[in-house]
């Protein structure tokens, strides 16, 4: 018999999906007695910044990247917090990419997580197939079973 998952990779956004997500895992968590590690990707340069580099001076430019690392540190913080209070052991790793997915499947990987919890955003159609999703993308690749929190 196959042993239950033991250590689950919970990658979050922040957004009302991803915090669906971390629900979900924190109950499945705890019936299995696993313990969770949460992931948020912080984006090396600020989105709101692409395409703006000559307007924005310096101090500007790191205003915003201390303001993306505040929130980074508040999804991550709310995340342990709701994993202490649902008695689940819970880790944090927060990392600096422009491909959420590679740095979801990497620290998978290094890690040595067992399952990937993960919302879906829900984007269908062209708007999916443009886009693409890092959903998608991490179900394609990821070296463990992934599951999709909608």
């Amino acid at each position: 018999m196959a042993q239950p998952f033991q250590h689950l990779l919970v990658p979050s956004d922040g957004s009302e999906r991803s915090d669906q997500a971390v629900e979900r895992a924190l109950g499945l968590a705890a019936a299995l007695g696993a313990r969770v590690t949460f992931l948020h990707v912080q984006p090396r340069v600020p989105v709101s910044v692409l395409g703006m580099g000559e307007m924005l001076d310096a101090a500007a430019i790191d205003r915003l990247a201390i303001a993306a690392r505040q929130e980074s540190e508040r999804i991550l913080n709310e995340a342990v917090a709701a994993a202490d209070a649902a008695g689940v052991p819970a880790a944090r790793e927060q990392v600096s990419g422009d491909l959420p997915h590679r740095e979801i499947l990497a620290a998978a990987e290094r890690l040595g997580c067992d399952l990937i919890v993960m919302a879906s955003h829900g984007r269908r159609g062209l708007g999916g197939l443009l886009l693409g999703s890092e959903t998608q993308r991490v179900l394609v690749q990821a070296p463990c079973p992934v599951l999709v929190v909608r």
